[in-house]
């Protein structure tokens, strides 16, 4: 299965990667691969993300990878990736368009 990522979810990760390379780049470039290898897996896995309680949608998952959780969307023969928070962070109302 195909893997998209929104134009938002790839700010997200340049945003904190470039966050954690203020005080460790090494440390943000292995985040980042990190974050890309988790959600990789979900082209054969596209289930295998739990269902965000925020939204009750069956569609609607996410995968939590350390302290960061990427919210996607599984379509007919594609993944969307929506999203990447801190998993402390509540989605905010129409955040997601889904």
């Amino acid at each position: 299965m195909k893997i998209t990522w929104s134009p938002l979810a790839v700010d997200q990760v340049r945003d904190i990667a470039i966050y954690i390379a203020l005080d460790k780049p090494t440390a943000a470039v292995q985040w980042a691969d990190k974050i890309f290898n988790s959600v990789e897996q979900l082209s054969e896995h596209p289930k295998s993300g739990r269902v965000v309680s925020e939204i009750n949608r069956k569609e609607i998952r996410e995968l939590v990878q350390g302290n960061y959780r990427m919210i996607y969307k599984i379509k007919p023969k594609e993944i969307l990736v929506l999203v990447v928070k801190s998993y402390r962070q509540q989605l905010k109302e129409g955040e997601i368009k889904a």
